[in-house]
């Protein structure tokens, strides 16, 4: 316990933020630690960013790939049916939560100061979701260029391997970035040069829904394949 809660003070630290209250209980119908946190905070000069700022003609930058969280989760807990996959795959997921890691907060901050009018992190359900998450929030339809979604190549692997679909596997390490046309550029290039990955990979046009270039819609997934891989 005394673990647990050190290392939230160290990683709330690293934010500037603190550690309000708290409950904590044993019971052996918990076999595991579990922790529930909920972060409020004050907006600067009342301005906020929300999921629903997109706008027809908009463009959405990726930073960072996916699916990172996800690579994580099933080379920790579901090893035992990756026979066949390299270890260093299998080695490079494990270890995806540190690198490349899983905060945006520094992206998302950079993000708001070039002037992004949305945000929005990909976690359950994966990219697939998140783009269907923005969308819906704005009241638009997202054009989407499979070709440019920046790839964790450790979790594609052990997507493949799994029989599961990355776009749809736990994608916490990325952001979704909506901005202006001629924004977008500049600030594509400043995320760079920060050492981000970063890709425009759809445009928001009126409408509803997510599709690709060639009018193939990209289904909304019902449920994250990290789930779906554990309770089959």
């Amino acid at each position: 316990m005394e673990l647990l809660f050190s290392d939230i003070r160290a990683a709330l630290g690293e934010v500037g933020a603190s550690l309000v209250g708290g409950h904590s209980e044993v019971t052996s119908a918990v076999t595991r630690p579990v922790v529930v946190g909920q972060m409020l905070g004050f907006s600067e000069g009342g301005r906020v960013l929300s999921t629903a700022g997109t706008r027809p003609g908009d463009v959405v930058l990726q930073v960072g790939p996916v699916p990172v969280e996800g690579a994580a989760v099933l080379a920790t807990e579901a090893e035992n049916l990756l026979a066949g996959v390299d270890p260093a795959v299998i080695g490079a997921a494990k270890a995806a939560t540190e690198h490349p890691g899983i905060s945006i907060v520094d992206a998302a901050l950079s993000a708001a100061a070039l002037g992004a009018r949305a945000l929005h992190d990909p976690t359950e359900g994966g990219l697939a979701a998140a783009l269907h998450e923005m969308a819906a929030a704005a009241g638009v339809r997202l054009r989407v260029d499979r070709t440019q979604v920046l790839w964790f190549d450790p979790g594609v692997a052990l997507c493949q391997a799994l029989g599961a679909d990355p776009w749809a596997t736990l994608a916490s390490g990325a952001l979704l970035a909506a901005f202006d046309p001629a924004a977008a550029r500049a600030a594509a290039e400043a995320l760079h040069a920060q050492g981000w990955m970063v890709a425009t990979v759809a445009e928001a046009e009126p409408g509803s829904g997510v599709v690709d270039i060639d009018e193939r819609p990209i289904p909304w997934p019902k449920r994250d394949e990290v789930s779906r891989i554990f309770e089959r």
